[in-house]
């Protein structure tokens, strides 16, 4: 996308509003890897996905600033929830005020740990998950999530043409872009599910488990 077409895009795309427009200067200049934020073209189609598949219960994988968070329980129904977990205690410090500030702070809960881990102690079915966690650990993730997946559910897993080193053979030995191909070579084979890839920003599988 051409920077021309993205300004027209967003220009013509629902407003993120101001808390999402100062979070995401604030991570761009407090953090690292600011980019690794939804923004606000992502942002607003993953409010509009939640708004229309109405899940109760939602999986995230990798909160970093809350961002992406924050735009799901936007969309969500009265008495929804997202489940956030970032395995980067590092982060804490920056996010959870972000998050507990937030207009829909009560539909959100936070938490640190390693989400293959500790997801499937809360007991909860979800009904979807967006996955956007160490990209090394991709398959392992799905398999995680899949198993607490609602039949009729949906993943959304981000990064899945990461920056097209997927094609790129100069990219064959970096352990972040193997975890990607194998992910999306593994999703592609798997007849639990059916799967489009949209290449938006930096790729986004959609995912559903078949009934």
């Amino acid at each position: 996308m051409t920077e021309d077409i993205e300004k027209y895009v967003l220009a013509h795309s629902a407003p993120e509003g101001d808390y999402l427009y100062r979070l995401y200067r604030a991570t761009n200049i407090h953090t690292i890897h600011g980019r690794m934020a939804s923004g606000h073209l992502q942002g607003r189609l993953l409010k509009m996905l939640v708004s229309m598949i109405r899940p109760k219960n939602i999986l995230e994988v990798g909160t970093f600033s809350g961002y992406s968070a924050i735009c799901m329980a936007e969309g969500l129904d009265e008495g929804g929830k997202v489940w956030t977990f970032e395995i980067n205690d590092e982060m804490e410090d920056f996010t959870r005020p972000w998050i507990e500030n937030s207009p829909v702070a009560d539909k959100i809960d936070f938490r640190i740990g390693d989400a293959n881990i500790e997801a499937p102690k809360l007991g909860v079915t979800f009904d979807l998950a967006f996955v956007d966690g160490d990209k090394r650990t991709y398959v392992e993730t799905y398999e995680m999530v899949l198993r607490l997946l609602r039949p009729g559910g949906y993943i959304i897993a981000d990064n899945t043409l990461w920056d097209g080193h997927v094609t790129d053979p100069a990219y064959d030995h970096d352990h972040q872009t193997q975890g990607i191909r194998q992910f999306n070579d593994h999703v592609a084979a798997d007849n639990r599910v059916e799967q489009v890839i949209v290449p938006l920003r930096d790729g986004l599988t959609l995912i559903r488990k078949k009934d």
